[in-house]
């Protein structure tokens, strides 16, 4: 596995309305709170972030396509197209770098329809349940990440 310089950060849909979204699931802090945990840990070894969030699936997807050859590794809060896109799962599966699937809150406590996620299958791992702290523990396992 090459070193990992550049890691793009995916937020999906209604996670631009972290903070004021059901904040007894999903906590008080915002979506700039998360990147900013996610870019100091990912800073810490030597690498840069970039965040994008989208409520559409299909920007979601051209991102995916356009890191190839850019970004090193990919970290993905899906939101809600967790458990149907199987265009993100395509296109992550399509991406040559590691994959961390995040969330903020522990989707197999959850509804029955939240217990599936297509990502799972094309990630080096999922983090879920432990809130913002989630995305500091993907970053530093994309690290850890022995291939």
């Amino acid at each position: 596995m090459s070193p990992i310089k550049t890691v793009l950060l995916i937020h999906g849909p209604n996670l631009n309305l972290l903070g004021t979204r059901e904040p007894e699931v999903y906590g008080t802090q915002t979506l700039a709170d998360h990147v900013k945990v996610a870019e100091v840990a990912v800073a810490q070894h030597g690498a840069s972030l970039k965040s994008l969030q989208s409520n559409s699936e299909s920007q979601i997807v051209d991102a995916i396509h356009s890191a190839s050859g850019t970004i090193d590794a990919i970290i993905i809060n899906p939101g809600a197209f967790t458990h149907y896109s199987w265009a993100i799962h395509d296109a992550l599966k399509s991406f040559a770098g590691p994959v961390v699937e995040v969330h903020l809150s522990n989707p197999a406590a959850r509804e029955p329809f939240r217990h599936t996620s297509v990502i799972a299958s094309v990630a080096i791992g999922t983090i879920a349940g432990f809130g913002g702290q989630g995305y500091e523990l993907a970053a530093h396992a994309l690290f850890h990440h022995g291939g």
